[in-house]
């Protein structure tokens, strides 16, 4: 079933955020290393860009890596960073092409010297590109940002420059990773899982939750347009009730 056709454009959600997940397990079912489900994986990651941007997604969020992932065996953290460095090389091309900026959240200073520049080089070189923003998630962890949007809060309380009773939910977003980005409609899972794994905890506070039983390589355009068209049709109260939300 086509599922692009249900969407309405007047109700597109700004900002939709994807926990990629299921890598490891597509791979194992093929018989191969797990290294072989993510380079499987930049294939969705490519479909959900395109997808995002040809219907007008403002922001698209992809969990990448995640601080605890550093803790997976070292030769699949060595290949997952060679493999990322390559594809944000490769890609840059396409993206100016497509008119997508590339942004990154997370503790980029602890990803490896030539992945750091890659990177940022990429950023640079997209920076002018105003149809979609791509938001890549890399070494990022929400309790590490809300942590690290603590310390920068208590130094600018330490400088004077801040005191406590002025702190609000506005203090606490402008020191965040996502500051200036606009907090998720619509969050995906794919692989079956039902959990948000330490992702935009703070930033997913009303944001509609979507899981699918895919496996991220196996993830497609139209599978995205499913979660889009699964969204539109919710009611989203914000704390409210239907008949406060009736417009006379």
């Amino acid at each position: 079933m086509e599922f692009k056709e249900k969407i309405n454009l007047e109700k597109l959600p700004q900002h939709i955020a994807i926990i990629m997940d299921g890598n490891g397990r597509w791979a194992k079912q093929q018989g191969e290393q797990r290294i072989f489900g993510h380079e499987n994986g930049v294939k969705s990651v490519r479909e959900s860009v395109e997808a995002a941007a040809e219907l007008g997604i403002k922001y698209l969020t992809l969990y990448a890596f995640s601080t605890e992932n550093w803790n997976r065996p070292q030769e699949e953290v060595i290949a997952l960073m060679q493999l990322l460095v390559h594809t944000i090389s490769a890609e840059t091309k396409t993206l100016n092409e497509n008119k997508i900026r590339l942004q990154a959240i997370g503790d980029l200073k602890s990803l490896p010297d030539d992945c750091y520049r890659e990177l940022h080089e990429a950023i640079d070189n997209t920076k002018n590109n105003t149809r979609t923003t791509l938001v890549l998630a890399l070494s990022y962890s929400s309790r590490w940002e809300i942590t690290n949007a603590m310390k920068q809060i208590a130094e600018q309380i330490e400088n004077k420059k801040l005191s406590v009773l002025e702190i609000t939910e506005e203090t606490i977003n402008a020191n965040l990773c996502t500051a200036g980005i606009p907090e998720p409609e619509l969050m995906i899972r794919t692989s079956g899982e039902h959990r948000i794994s330490n992702f935009l905890l703070w930033q997913l506070a009303y944001s509609e939750l979507y899981f699918t039983d895919k496996l991220w390589p196996d993830f497609r355009k139209n599978d995205l347009y499913e979660a889009i068209v699964d969204y539109q049709n919710r009611e989203r109260r914000f704390g409210k009730t239907s008949e406060q939300l009736i417009t006379k």
